[in-house]
C-alpha cells in the first residue's frame, strides 16, 4: 500500500538535529537528503520533508511543494523499504527542497526516483565496504 502513516514521520528536535549532525548528504536537483542509520526499529526509514522559508515566504507555496514531496516519496519509497528490509536496517532521512521555483509534480516523481534510487545506490555500496 502507497501510505505515509504517522510512524513514519520524522519529528521531534533532538533527533533532528542528530541527524543534521552526523548524517551524510546526497543531492539531486531540487533536491538534497541527509540520511544516517539508526538503530529505532519500528520503521525501516521515518523521514522529514521541508521547504525553505527563505525562497518560498508565502506559506501556501511551501505546504504546496512539501505535498508534492511527501506524495513523490510515498508512492516511490517501496524499493528503498524492501531494500532495508532484506538488510535489517533502519534509517533517518530529511528531504530538503532547494530548487528556485514551484516545480510540476511529474517533474518531483521522476526527480524523487532517481534520489531514492542514488540512496539505495550508495547504501549497497557502504555495505560492500
Amino acid at each position: 500500500r502507497n501510505t505515509f502513516p504517522k510512524k513514519e514521520h520524522l519529528y521531534g528536535s533532538t533527533i533532528v538535529e542528530a541527524l543534521y549532525e552526523k548524517g551524510v548528504s546526497l543531492f539531486i536537483y531540487p533536491y538534497r537528503m541527509v540520511y544516517c542509520f539508526v538503530e529505532d526499529g519500528e520503521v525501516p526509514v521515518r523521514c522529514l520533508v521541508s521547504a525553505p522559508k527563505k525562497r518560498f515566504k508565502h506559506a501556501v507555496d511551501r505546504n504546496h511543494l512539501k505535498r508534492q514531496m511527501r506524495e513523490a516519496y510515498r508512492i516511490n519509497k517501496h524499493p528503498l523499504f524492501t531494500f532495508l528490509n532484506k538488510n535489517g536496517k533502519q534509517l533517518h532521512i530529511a528531504i530538503q527542497f532547494v530548487g528556485q521555483k514551484i516545480e510540476s509534480s511529474v517533474f518531483m516523481q521522476k526527480k524523487m526516483i532517481q534520489l531514492l534510487s542514488k540512496l539505495e545506490k550508495s547504501l549497497q555500496e557502504g555495505e560492500a565496504k
